[in-house]
């Protein structure tokens, strides 16, 4: 099958009551083990690319990874999207290159310059059949060149929500409820602790949520800055000379209930990351005499098919919906 929008998948996804992983891709172990996860669970997925993947991979490298992936398996629903595009030029570089989906992040913008920027990337990308995703509300934390002070992030308002996709025309709404990027979600400040000891965050703004599904009824909601910070994978950084103290992310029994909401794109990135780096700090660890990078970068591989796995049944909801 051949690159598809998700226009079909986010109608198929808000009916059933699940969401679509997005995956961001780096490289080509991450490209094989979320296709032959998606494949083997019969799941549609999005693999997204950021300006930092982009910029490490190459473009050309990183579309031909998802061509060979889609050769591979024929199966498979794939869109290609842009993650974070920044501006206009860079949305309209991913469109004209094939990708199926940008989005737009004019989060930092104030209302109407948001509204302006996101207007001018949808009405190019409808006119080359590409769907686009925009942002209201500003998510703190790290991610690649994305990157706001706790200070600095504000909840999505509900009653904006409405204007903005109908004077933008956007396909999707990326809203801040909480989630936050990178593996350092939240300090040990803004958690309680259980009765174990282990730092609890606090509870997305379902609240907001659901008035944001009131005011627009089927209508496709995204959340970034929604990976779990899998403290398997913490550990065994941390066992094998890594030093994640308090890395902290979104419990994923809140993400599940997003998903059966109005939520139809979770976004998963540091979680790919901690994935692969537990794989090779273990394996170079158990294996001090290995140099040759196929040998522990299957571990990674494997650690990252596992994880996409995980997502897609338990978290997601997605399997066998493709």
């Amino acid at each position: 099958m051949s690159l598809v929008t998700t226009t079909e998948m986010f109608k198929k996804a808000y009916e059933g009551h699940y969401a679509i992983g997005a995956f961001n891709i780096n490289n080509m172990e991450i490209v094989q083990a979320l296709a032959d996860a998606a494949s083997d669970l019969s799941s549609p997925m999005i693999l997204q690319a950021s300006a930092g993947a982009r910029k490490y991979a190459k473009p050309s490298y990183l579309k031909h990874l998802v061509a060979a992936a889609l050769e591979d398996h024929s199966e498979l629903t794939v869109a290609l999207h842009l993650d974070h595009g920044a501006d206009f030029e860079t949305c309209k570089d991913c469109i004209d290159s094939g990708f199926t989906s940008v989005m737009i992040d004019g989060s930092k913008y104030a209302f109407e310059e948001n509204i302006a920027l996101t207007k001018k990337v949808v009405e190019y990308a409808h006119a080359h059949g590409v769907v686009v995703e925009g942002e209201l509300g500003q998510l703190a934390g790290i991610e690649d060149e994305v990157k706001v002070a706790a200070h600095e992030a504000s909840y999505t308002r509900p009653e904006e929500v409405e204007e903005f996709v109908t004077r933008t025309g956007v396909d999707s709404l990326a809203i801040a409820i909480g989630t936050s990027h990178g593996a350092y979600k939240f300090t040990p400040a803004q958690c309680t602790r259980n009765e174990q000891g282990v730092l609890v965050p606090p509870t997305l703004r379902f609240d907001i949520l659901e008035e944001v599904a009131k005011r627009l009824p089927g209508f496709p909601i995204v959340l970034h800055g929604a990976s779990s910070v899998v403290p398997e994978y913490v550990k065994i950084i941390n066992a094998n000379g890594g030093n994640l103290a308090d890395a902290i992310g979104i419990p994923e029994d809140q993400l599940r209930k997003a998903a059966s909401m109005a939520v139809c794109k979770i976004n998963i990135d540091s979680d790919i990351r901690l994935a692969m780096t537990a794989g090779i700090r273990q394996h170079m660890a158990q294996h001090p005499d290995h140099f040759d990078p196929r040998q522990y970068l299957t571990d990674a591989r494997q650690n990252v098919y596992n994880l996409a796995s995980h997502k897609i049944k338990d978290v997601l909801g997605s399997d066998h919906k493709a």
